[in-house]
């Protein structure tokens, strides 16, 4: 027996009828009014599992045994799995030059070094998933000096570790300089880095630069009990977008620490800083706050118990906080019970709590601005600092939808890694919940504090997240439960749009035909967004009161047909927040406009079929 199928050009292509393909082409013939060869977009993101492979899965998943088969697993069902790192035993006496490299464990590596330099240049740079562990490395090493430039530059997955590194080393220096820049969902964590140690001082020199998401740095117990150790963060999450640092127990009992933030979080979208007992009980600290956050969206900063009981403490915050929309700054116990400290805040940004904060002599608010957001907006330069971080053409009016217009289009790549749906033979055996995560960890090889710990939990609560007012939502892992959802909404006659490609991208198009779908009517469509998570994931979600649309791109100088695009108007925006992108783009606000925006590669809409 063999399936036929239509694909690119309706050409017809054979399938073996027990493969996952084969399953789902029987299963939307079955539910769907429509000839299949209408979805091969679909059917590109069905397992590509053969037959047998597909049984000899779904019988581990039945068995709770996948987790001793991942690595031939994942690869045979292009998946998104870290990679397991094996423990490294090799002997390094010389310095090394690193480049080329990727997903290393370095353990105990450098251990009682004597001066020299190890260089990590263009290491993991343009990978999708780097997982790079850094454990006791250095320790107990004299004047050893490490230097990590253009370090996992451009990655999409990075998650790397460095735990107990540089810990009792005496002198020498770390320096990391364009160290993540430009990468997808960075994970970063600093622990017990550089405790114990004698005047070994660390560079962040345009550190996590322009980086998306992410769980962004943890700097937990970072210098603790460290003596005369200086750290410089220049142009440290510059340009990030939604990045969050963690600073717990950072310079803990140090000895006349000297740090200096430089320009920290500077024109960063909505970056989210955690200062956790901070040079708690630290000896004649120098801390200098420069420019941070400075004209930024948004963002918030959290100081809890920061320099409490310390002695001869010294915190400069000069120009701090001065973002173009307004963020908040919580000081909780700040400085409690230090002795002979000196505070100055100059030129303070507005919308701060100062809680429990230390009323004694040695604080000084110079040019304390606690003016409105819209009056710091202007200053810093007028309107354009409102959508600043909103990419033009990212949301625009439904009066642009028409033929001849020349409109900048957004980035629509789709960023994340490549993966497929699992079958649903397979899918229907694994947990799907936040409760279960130990057990997600066990089988996908997710370590504690992970970046994929974080990437599963991440999903899983969006996707148990309570559904707004009128909304109706599924996630789903399998192309079979998406044609489920999409059929239960909109009926049985239904389509699925993308799309094209990603030509003009970046750049400004001209609008050539259009087509309103269901005859430019107001209807109700099915958005299907993805998730990051090890196997394709999408977010479902029902959207009323919309106008879908179909629209050949042009280049606007050949005037050649280089996309067909998909559109979609959102008419009723009055549940969304003030806050949204689109307001902050358009200009109005929640209930007042419609909202549109194109679809972007590899997401889609499903919605009732014109004929």
């Amino acid at each position: 027996m063999q399936v036929v199928l239509g694909g690119v050009g309706d050409s017809l292509v054979s399938e073996n009828p027990f493969t996952p393909k084969a399953s789902v082409i029987r299963y939307w013939n079955k539910e769907i009014r429509r000839e299949i060869t209408k979805t091969h977009f679909l059917l590109s993101k069905v397992s590509p599992l053969t037959a047998v492979d597909s049984a000899s899965f779904s019988k581990l998943a039945a068995q709770n045994d996948l987790a001793s088969h991942l690595p031939s697993f994942c690869s045979s069902a292009k998946l998104f799995c870290f990679p397991d790192l094996s423990p490294s035993l090799e002997k390094h006496p010389k310095d090394e030059r690193f480049a080329v490299y990727s997903n290393m464990n370095f353990s105990n590596y450098g251990t009682d070094r004597l001066a020299g330099v190890d260089s990590f240049k263009k290491y993991s740079e343009d990978s999708n998933i780097v997982v790079d562990s850094f454990h006791r490395y250095s320790r107990d090493s004299t004047g050893h000096k490490e230097q990590f430039a253009n370090y996992a530059s451009e990655g999409n997955v990075v998650d790397q570790n460095f735990h107990s590194y540089a810990a009792s080393a005496t002198g020498g220096s770390g320096n990391f300089n364009n160290y993540n820049r430009e990468v997808n969902n960075p994970n970063l964590r600093f622990s017990s880095y550089g405790d114990d140690s004698d005047g070994h001082g660390q560079t962040f020199t345009q550190y996590t630069e322009n980086a998306n998401a992410g769980n962004g740095q943890s700097f937990s117990s970072y210098g603790k009990n460290g003596n005369g150790v200086p750290n410089d963060f220049s142009s440290y999450g510059k340009g990030a977008n939604v990045i969050g640092s963690g600073f717990s127990g950072y310079g803990e009992a140090a000895n006349g620490a000297n740090d200096s933030f430089t320009s920290y979080g500077f024109d960063s979208n909505s970056p989210q800083n955690t200062f956790k007992s901070y040079g708690d009980g630290g000896n004649a600290a120098v801390t200098t706050f420069s420019s941070y956050r400075d004209q930024s969206n948004v963002g918030d900063d959290s100081f809890q118990s920061y320099a409490k009981n310390s002695n001869g403490e010294k915190v400069d915050f000069s120009n701090y906080g001065q973002s173009f929309n307004e963020g908040t700054d919580k000081f909780t116990g700040y400085g409690q019970g230090a002795v002979g400290q000196s505070i100055g805040f100059k030129i303070y940004g507005r919308n701060s709590t100062f809680k429990d904060y230390a009323k004694k002599e040695g604080i000084v608010f110079g040019r304390y601005n606690n003016g409105s957001s819209s009056e710091t907006a202007q200053v810093k330069g007028g309107s354009s600092a409102v959508n600043k971080w909103v990419e033009p053409g990212k949301f625009f009016r439904e009066k642009l939808l028409k033929q001849g217009t020349v409109m900048p289009m957004p980035d629509i790549k789709d960023k994340m890694p490549v993966r497929s749906f699992l079958p649903r033979t397979i899918v229907s055996k694994l947990p799907f919940s936040s409760s279960k995560i130990g057990e997600l960890k066990r089988i996908f090889h997710a370590g504690d504090n992970s970046t994929l710990e974080t990437v599963m939990l991440d999903a899983l609560k969006e996707c148990e997240r309570a559904p707004s007012p009128g909304e109706t939502k599924r996630c789903v892992g399998s192309a079979e439960d998406m044609i489920d959802f999409a059929t239960s909404v909109l009926g049985r006659n239904v389509e699925v749009r993308t799309t094209e490609n990603v030509k003009g991208s970046k750049q400004n198009i001209k609008i050539g035909s259009v087509k309103g779908i269901n005859g430019g009517k107001v209807t109700k469509s099915v958005s299907c967004h993805q998730s990051l998570y090890p196997y394709l994931l999408y977010y479902c979600h029902s959207v009323p009161e919309v106008r879908v649309y179909e629209a050949d791109i042009l280049d606007p100088k050949s005037l050649e047909k280089i996309n067909h695009g998909v559109a979609i108007c959102h008419l009723d925006t009055s549940s969304w927040s003030s806050n949204h992108g689109a307001f902050l783009a358009l200009g109005s606000g929640p209930g007042r406009i419609e909202v549109c925006h194109w679809i972007f590669e590899n997401d889609m809409t499903w919605t009732i079929s014109d004929s």
